[in-house]
């Protein structure tokens, strides 16, 4: 039977979900579920919950174990087929206030923070290690694993997995599964979700929706593109930067306007405060998602522990839905991040991709996408311009290289004088101490 590791399982909300769906699959149902974490009480919580989910829909047939602190993680990922990671270095308290924070005081400010902008660098920067750490084990104890990576920034970390390791790697986000259903949703266009055909490629968080038709063939984006125009020139609402992207490059993105908002030079600018207001874009949101999920989850844990009653309906998520097709031959379709091993003709080599990618019994298979429109290549060029330089930095472990990735980064390069990124990078450094001590 399978074992299915579990990186950061202190994740207990995702890793329920995850898992959930696992135990929801039929090659799956009798695996060996190994949790892993480095925090022994939500280590704890997830065990517990999971046990009780395995109990209440899989008649107990999963067998969970858990392994706290580095010394044990071998023993964690020894003789795994699938690692699934969702770790995030450093957590909400400190590192991410700290990344919110400092860039703050030179007037930087940010939305989300976890894939690109300073945030984003600084959050590959403290993971890398983590993840090189992970690869060296995996090639050690299961070295014929799957590394099925879902932590942010998903570019950057598994950009360096498929560059820099032996270990075969797959990086998922959920924005792929859900672009088309919210945009025809958003535009009250639901009676053309059914049975609509679509292509999406470009990189994670700004992979371009190059074709959406109906079921009888019909392109849809004339009328996308004027109903998204009018949306934008009669109300306020949450996606009017996606909605931008539409007038202005022709094309929507997989990933939220939120997110978009900070990938870019044009809508956070201190010049033009009322950018903000008029695009409707959260700033700090990241940090009051992660208030409100905390407190969230400590009323469900309580209420879950309490009675015990916990059930689940396997989701959308990739990750069953790859372990079983490489298990059963599948075929499966999703949408992936991988190294442009000339899928997009006019995207970098090294840079690391989202495209369609086929699953069977013989591994993954990525899907040849050929050029992306002139001026979404080059909006995604902005990007991974600053990923590349962050992997870099992360190997080299040169300060100087850190400048460079921050000064290349275009919401940081539109905002602050180089002088001042640097100082900024320089601060940073020095308030995430242990985070950031390879780093001279």
């Amino acid at each position: 039977m399978p074992k299915i590791t579990f990186m950061g399982a202190g994740s207990t909300v995702f890793v329920r979900n995850v898992i959930g769906d696992c135990m929801c699959t039929p090659a799956l149902r009798d695996s060996t579920i190994a949790l892993y974490d480095i925090d022994a009480e939500r280590l704890e919580d997830s065990y517990i919950i999971l046990s009780a989910l395995n109990n209440n829909i899989n008649e107990g047939r999963c067998k969970i174990e858990k392994y706290c602190g580095v010394e044990n993680r071998k023993d964690a990922l020894r003789g795994a087929n699938f690692v699934v990671n969702a770790i995030q270095v450093g957590l909400y308290d400190p590192c991410t206030i700290i990344d919110f924070e400092v860039p703050k005081k030179y007037g930087l400010r940010q939305t989300i923070a976890d894939t690109l902008g300073i945030g984003g660098i600084m959050r590959g920067l403290r993971t890398i290690p983590v993840l090189k750490d992970f690869a060296n084990d995996m090639e050690e104890v299961c070295p014929d694993a799957w590394f099925l990576n879902y932590t942010n920034p998903m570019s950057i970390l598994s950009g360096y997995m498929q560059r820099y390791t032996n270990v075969k790697t797959i990086g998922l986000c959920h924005s792929v599964q859900s672009c088309t259903r919210d945009l025809l949703n958003h535009l009250g266009m639901e009676d053309k979700l059914e049975g609509r055909k679509e292509l999406i490629a470009g990189i994670n968080h700004m992979g371009w929706l190059l074709e959406i038709q109906d079921k009888d063939g019909n392109d849809l984006y004339p009328e996308i593109r004027r109903r998204a125009a009018e949306k934008n020139a009669t109300e306020k609402h949450s996606d009017m930067v996606r909605f931008e992207y539409i007038k202005n490059f022709g094309y929507y993105c997989t990933e939220s306007s939120e997110h978009n908002a900070e990938y870019n030079c044009f809508y956070i600018k201190s010049k033009y405060p009322e950018l903000i207001e008029r695009y409707n874009i959260p700033l700090d949101e990241y940090p009051r998602r992660c208030v409100n999920q905390i407190a969230g989850w400590k009323a469900e844990k309580e209420r879950i522990l309490d009675n015990g009653q916990i059930t689940h309906e396997r989701s959308g998520e990739y990750a069953s839905y790859i372990m079983e097709a490489l298990l059963t031959g599948g075929p499966y379709k999703i949408g992936g991040n991988v190294l442009n091993t000339g899928l997009i003709d006019n995207l970098p080599a090294d840079a690391c991709v989202e495209v369609p990618c086929l699953i069977d019994g013989n591994g993954i298979h990525p899907c040849h996408v050929g050029k992306l429109p002139v001026q979404l290549a080059a909006m995604n060029m902005t990007n991974i311009n600053a990923q590349l330089l962050t992997i870099n930095a992360a190997v080299t472990k040169k300060r100087e290289d850190i400048y460079m990735a921050a000064m290349l980064e275009p919401h940081t390069a539109a905002e602050l004088s180089i002088d001042e990124i640097k100082a900024m990078v320089d601060e940073l450094i020095e308030a995430h101490g242990e985070f950031m001590k390879d780093y001279k």
